[in-house]
């Protein structure tokens, strides 16, 4: 008779990387989900960076703050669309219910979505207090690379848009309610959440070093955001085996084309930038502040 041998349970659990045994807990009636505190933690860091990085090229103390107020419901209502446009049979069609769309809190934030309407919002705010808009989104950009990575803990939380599976050290155990349809009889997946979590703060220390080095201006910290975190997005996103993504595009995903076409236009931008104004910019405003915004930055900065 042959013996099959087999890893004791103990040893299988200590070369992987556990998923959370809940995603939300309860203080009374009230819900505290890992997902929501995730993005409300990165975003909270992201105007920290931005204010501090902002000042430092002449802005006004508090100004990051006061665009957040457009830029943050903006970012997350594109998130929101961008996540439905590309995840649409998770809401719609035979069996599903359209209203959970809405449904923000169970997670599914598209980053482009989030992006491209959040700078909607920015541009919104420059405009009314007489800021220019790329020196504004150079100071926002590399603060934005770590509100994604603390943002993907809340996919951990979830136990979501993990990787194939894997049998390597740092395996992430997926439980089986969450587990796609083939893959029922697999324990352990590639932490795509991790990968990219590492690969964004990475690009956040290359980034803030690439500025201090060169004095990025003129809208190239921001394009050199875009390519650092799509060459990590492009290669992360095809471990990725979540059926509901699995639109393929001549043999790519939707989210690869993206990356790749964000990369080339951003390195396009780049080059024409540099360029066309090289150097960084001066002057920060299109006007002067007001005489409130002036006093306050008094008040803040007695040497002013």
């Amino acid at each position: 008779m042959t013996t099959m041998l087999t890893l004791p349970a103990p040893l299988v659990t200590l070369l992987s990387i556990p998923s959370p045994s809940q995603g939300v807990w309860h203080l009374g009636p009230v819900p505290i989900r890992g997902y929501a505190l995730c993005i409300i933690i990165g975003i909270v860091l992201a105007i920290w960076i931005g204010e501090r990085r902002w000042v430092a090229r002449g802005g006004l103390p508090g100004e990051v703050s006061d665009m957040a107020i457009w830029a943050v419901p903006f970012g997350l209502v594109g998130g929101r669309l961008y996540h439905v446009i590309t995840d649409w049979q998770l809401y719609f069609g035979d069996g599903k219910n359209p209203i959970t769309a809405l449904y923000v809190w169970r997670g599914g934030l598209g980053i482009w979505g989030a992006i491209a309407l959040g700078a909607v919002g920015v541009w919104i705010y420059a405009r009314t207090r007489g800021i220019k808009l790329l020196p504004l989104l150079d100071a926002l950009a590399p603060g934005v690379l770590v509100a994604q990575a603390m943002g993907r803990w809340g996919n951990w939380f979830n136990q979501e848009l993990y990787g194939r599976p894997t049998d390597l050290p740092w395996g992430l155990e997926i439980d089986v309610a969450h587990r796609e349809t083939r893959y029922l009889d697999v324990a352990t997946y590639h932490p795509a959440f991790l990968y990219e979590c590492v690969w964004n703060l990475a690009a956040f220390a290359l980034l803030i070093w690439l500025d201090r080095r060169f004095k990025l201006g003129h809208g190239r910290v921001l394009a050199l955001y875009v390519m650092l975190y799509t060459a990590g997005r492009g290669w992360i996103e095809n471990l990725r085996i979540d059926d509901v993504q699995m639109n393929d595009v001549f043999g790519l995903r939707l989210n690869v084309w993206t990356s790749i076409v964000l990369f080339v236009l951003a390195a396009l931008f780049y080059v024409w930038s540099a360029k066309r104004h090289p150097g960084r910019e001066e002057v920060v405003r299109t006007r002067e502040p007001e005489t409130d915004d002036a006093e306050e930055r008094e008040t803040a900065d007695p040497t002013a």
